[in-house]
């Protein structure tokens, strides 16, 4: 495996401004009951949970860990914003992910913990497989869509003021209207 600060390329594809990345490992044998305990750990955890929006990592679009073959393999597979080399940078510093996912990979074989940006990364790149292909659905950035998302709900308080009427019938606001209505 090259260093990372040799030039090599990073890992996984990009499409627009998002990048992503999939992660192979085996678990250690005997090791499967605790790894799905730190798993629904982590799912219970603020920022993780089922409706909550505020991962550490704020440019990650999603990332889920999946166990399979009888629970001796776990993939962790992401999508995120901008290049993997601050990807990388972000994830080791945001310290309450990293302690989160420490307790998840201590159940996979080759992780002897991460006690410095090069361990992080060279974990990563041992269990780093290429996609075949990657494709996404939206463009923009995490942080594009939330600030699309806070206008939407911005635009919807006016439309539905009792006042808006009026103010809505100016020309300049078309745009906004003809996209409101679909």
């Amino acid at each position: 495996m090259a260093a990372p600060d040799d030039g090599a390329a990073a890992p996984g594809r990009s499409v627009g401004p998002t990048s992503e990345f999939s992660l192979f490992f085996r678990v250690k044998d005997g090791d499967a009951a605790s790894l799905r305990s730190a798993l629904a750990s982590l799912q219970d955890t603020p920022g993780y949970r089922p409706g909550d929006y505020g991962m550490a990592v704020q440019t990650i679009h999603e990332a889920r860990f999946v166990l399979f073959d009888d629970d001796t393999q776990l993939a962790f597979i992401t999508s995120f914003d901008g290049p993997w080399e601050a990807y990388m940078d972000d994830f080791f510093a945001s310290g309450p992910t990293l302690a989160l996912f420490d307790v998840i990979f201590r159940h996979v074989e080759g992780y002897d913990g991460l006690p410095d940006v090069r361990a992080l990364r060279e974990f990563v790149l041992d269990a780093e497989q290429p996609a075949a292909a990657y494709a996404r659905n939206y463009g923009g950035t995490v942080k594009e869509i939330r600030k699309a998302l806070r206008v939407a709900a911005a635009f919807q308080q006016v439309l539905d003021h009792p006042q808006a009427a009026e103010a809505l019938q100016q020309p300049a606001l078309r745009p906004l209207l003809d996209e409101a209505a679909d």
